[in-house]
């Protein structure tokens, strides 16, 4: 193994587990190199889900991957710990001490050396210098988190409910900054669970004592999607007793408000942040590595980075160039989907001393689920170029799909079609919201 060609792929979300799954299953399986991914944690859950974790309307211990079992699977190694610093001159990455709960050290620091280095480190919200958002807001950038929302919010839930009991004031506000998907998506799940936690047993608190906002600075919410979409999910948010504010700059968020650019304060005892997002900071740090204000890697179109051939990114970490446009690959599922794909090519051919694989990427459209209720999109059509918007049973089929193909890129079409019978059977048995 120590003569093989040593691919090191750094984050274990959608796209890095993707990547490490086919070059594997392609390279390690028969010892052509040896492949290795290195993550913080030790389970994978599709980010696009994190929402759906904290509402309690997915159970992610039923959803998760473990690295190390997949890892067995799929013939690579699986290195536990967060990437902190690079020697280029050396070609090796520097892993940080990985500690316990209570901040124990278990593994010092330590060097991994490669000859190919892939980084897919992912994003993480950006709160803009926002004054009070790392203190008082909630954010979704990882399960870690997704699971502490869940709890906070059933926990409120169980306050109010007794507050009513008591006939004590026991309105809930709840309020999310950003209104691109995840937030909006998120706002629809949180109103499911006001309006299904009255069933097992929290029967004081009524759905109507649970006030939804969802706050966005532009002019309208899903900014960066088609105008039709837009109106679309504004008019079921609505539907769904939402309150959407579009034009709304929050300039100040406070334990239990929020301060409005133009003065206005609005009470919310639970804030999310979900407006915009940023690469990890310590990319802008990487050893004479070029990165963007965002800190995300400048990479040219094979996705290697501007500054060493031996080293790619990939992801919403990397910008990405795209022929004709002024503008880099948008951060998005599908992209680093795409880019997983492209990228195991050229990992490929570079083994065989040929040419790296130039990405494109194909929008194939965007689709935004409104938890049980309805499903809006657009997709793009391949001959005409031109966006179909689609909505209802049709749109929710597609966005069902994307978590579907996700899974047949991680696990095959037979243990996917295995793992999708599991998934009715579990949620013709367990409540339709995960209650602890």
């Amino acid at each position: 193994m120590e003569n093989l060609h040593h691919i090191v792929v750094v984050g274990g979300g959608a796209g890095g587990l993707e990547l490490v799954t086919s070059l594997g299953n392609k390279l390690g399986r028969k010892g052509k190199a040896r492949i290795s991914l290195v993550d913080a944690g030790l389970t994978h859950v599709w980010k696009p889900l994190l929402h759906e974790v904290a509402s309690g309307s997915l159970d992610a211990s039923a959803n998760e991957i473990n690295y190390r079992a997949h890892a067995r699977k799929h013939h690579y190694e699986f290195q536990l710990g967060r990437m902190s610093g690079l020697d280029r001159a050396n070609k090796a990455i520097v892993i940080a001490p990985f500690r316990d709960e209570e901040g124990q050290e278990v593994v010092p620091e330590r060097r991994l050396h490669y000859d190919t280095l892939v980084i897919a480190v992912g994003s993480t919200a950006n709160d803009f210098g926002t004054p009070g958002a790392q203190d008082h807001c909630l954010f979704l950038d990882s399960l870690k988190q997704a699971r502490r929302f869940h709890n906070l919010m059933l926990n409120a839930f169980l306050r109010k409910n007794h507050e009513a009991l008591q006939g004590q004031p026991h309105a809930l506000n709840i309020s999310i900054i950003g209104a691109g998907a995840t937030g909006v998506e998120l706002a629809a799940e949180l109103r499911l669970a006001s309006r299904e936690l009255p069933i097992y047993g929290m029967n004081h608190l009524k759905s109507s004592d649970v006030s939804i906002s969802v706050i966005e600075a532009a002019d309208r919410i899903l900014p960066a999607l088609p105008g039709r979409l837009s109106a679309a999910a504004t008019r079921e948010l609505e539907r769904q007793k939402v309150k959407v504010l579009t034009g709304q700059p929050v300039s100040e968020v406070r334990e239990n408000s929020l301060i409005m650019k133009d003065g206005t304060e609005l009470p919310s005892e639970m804030t999310i942040w979900a407006a915009g997002i940023k690469a990890p900071p310590f990319l802008a740090e990487l050893d004479g590595l070029e990165t963007n204000r965002g800190n995300q890697l400048l990479v040219e179109q094979t996705l290697k980075t501007t500054k060493d051939a031996d080293i790619f990114a990939f992801g919403d970490c990397a910008a990405c160039p795209q022929p004709e446009s002024d503008r880099p690959v948008p951060p998005r599922a599908q992209a680093a989907h795409q880019q997983a794909d492209a990228l195991f090519k050229t990992l490929c051919n570079r083994l065989e001393g040929k040419e790296a694989v130039p990405f494109v990427y194909n929008d194939h459209g965007s689709l935004i689920n409104f938890s049980k209720y309805t499903t809006v999109g657009n997709l793009m059509g391949n001959l005409s170029g031109r966006s179909m918007y689609i909505e209802g049973k049709v749109a929710r089929l597609f966005y069902v799909s994307l978590y579907r193909m996700h899974q047949v890129a991680l696990h095959g079409f037979l243990r996917t079609g295995v793992i999708w019978l599991m998934d009715k059977i579990s949620r013709a048995m367990q409540p339709r919201l995960k209650l602890h």
